[in-house]
């Protein structure tokens, strides 16, 4: 078995843990522990951690080390130097928004399993091409949502998709239900104001919620 094959075989098993991976947006690294342990009581184990602020290597590296059960990724990944980074800090997998030859390069050289983006077909097709079978489609809801992700099922059925962008607990099962949806991302499970009130109950019941999504 290639390294990519065994990287994306890791890959569909962290996203077979549940039906959705919270997109984390981690303002302080204080909350990251807490935050990461409600989402794990409430059945919700693999989590991305969104580069998107200062604290986001903090976190990671936090849950990584206090969080049983916590299966920390990284998101927003856009070059190699990110991915670096994010996997000695301690991510179990990173997610990317597209793909570019550089990043895709750059993660052939890593051991972290690795979720690149694609929009279109042709987008799907080429990461096809480099041993790719499990995909972020993003941003869902803006490029056609579930019917657009039925029909590349049709031509591309050997690909699964985590639809990401736009997605909340409306209209995830819409994605769900589809044969080539492994799982749905989404920052619903998350909201500002239940990790500023620190709220960690809050957010457990919603990741409850979501389990039962599936």
């Amino acid at each position: 078995m290639s390294a990519i094959a065994s990287r994306q075989q890791a890959i569909a098993a962290t996203l077979a843990l549940a039906p959705v991976v919270p997109v984390v947006v981690v303002e302080s690294a204080r909350d990251a522990v807490p935050l990461a342990r409600a989402l794990v009581a409430g059945g919700i184990p693999a989590i991305e951690v969104t580069l998107r602020t200062p604290a986001a290597l903090e976190a990671i590296r936090a849950i990584a080390a206090e969080v049983e059960g916590a299966v920390v990724g990284v998101g927003t990944v856009l070059d190699a130097t990110q991915l670096a980074a994010a996997e000695r800090a301690g991510a179990r997998f990173a997610v990317s928004p597209g793909a570019t030859r550089t990043l895709l390069d750059a993660a052939d050289d890593h051991a972290i399993p690795y979720l690149p983006g694609a929009a279109t077909a042709s987008e799907a097709m080429a990461l096809l091409e480099r041993g790719y079978t499990h995909m972020k489609f993003f941003p869902a809801e803006n490029v056609g949502g579930a019917p657009a992700l039925r029909s590349l099922g049709g031509p591309l059925p050997t690909l699964r998709f985590c639809a990401t962008g736009g997605i909340a607990l409306a209209n995830a099962r819409d994605y769900l239900a589809l044969p080539n949806v492994a799982a749905v991302g989404g920052s619903w499970l998350t909201p500002k104001a239940a990790v500023a009130a620190a709220d960690w109950s809050a957010i457990e019941a919603l990741a409850r919620e979501a389990v039962a999504l599936r």
